[in-house]
């Protein structure tokens, strides 16, 4: 190998080093988001009686579409405070067994839209573009109809990586009804 082709062997290490680290940074950023928009909700009982519209997003750590959702989903809570209230779940946390199975969550993510009498106005499971869920978010504070609740979209994908281990993939993971 020569100096020229060492030079470049070194870049491209040094390249391929400095997007790991953002990839990392990036992907740790994404978790706290969504841990720091939990941490900041409400508790549900409280939300869903305050006489206020409540978003209630059911999500998971390891969910890719639930990440892509989370800068809306600040952004939703920023653009409507005082209006609006926002509580985030983390399906993983035991806490929340019993809200999973009063409100049915069998896939991730899954937002339930409440109007201010605490009632359900709604059910969105998968990704939402901004666009939509600001569509949807504005109807539920006009106590109008919600649009696009006809359609689920994408969510993320879950594969068993150790089968042998007899793991499955279970029944909240993204609606497929897999046990």
């Amino acid at each position: 190998m020569d100096n020229k082709d060492r030079v470049l062997a070194m870049a491209l290490a040094g390249i391929a080093a400095v997007l790991a680290v953002a990839v990392f940074w990036t992907r740790s950023l994404s978790t706290q988001g969504l841990e720091a928009l939990a941490r900041a909700s409400l508790p549900l009982d409280e939300a869903l009686s305050n006489g206020k519209p409540t978003l209630v997003e059911f999500y998971a750590d390891w969910c890719e579409v639930c990440h892509q959702m989370e800068p809306t989903m600040a952004q939703l809570k920023q653009t409507h405070r005082g209006a609006l209230d926002l509580v985030l779940l983390n399906v993983e946390n035991p806490l929340w067994e019993q809200e999973l199975d009063q409100f049915q969550v069998r896939g991730v993510p899954t937002v339930l839209f409440y109007g201010p009498d605490g009632t359900v106005r709604g059910r969105s499971i998968g990704l939402r573009q901004p666009e939509q869920l600001e569509a949807m978010v504005a109807a539920l504070l006009r106590d109008d109809p919600l649009p696009f609740l006809n359609r689920q979209g994408a969510t993320s994908t879950v594969t068993d990586t150790n089968p042998s281990q007899g793991s499955v993939v279970g029944p909240r993971s993204h609606g497929d009804g897999a046990a």
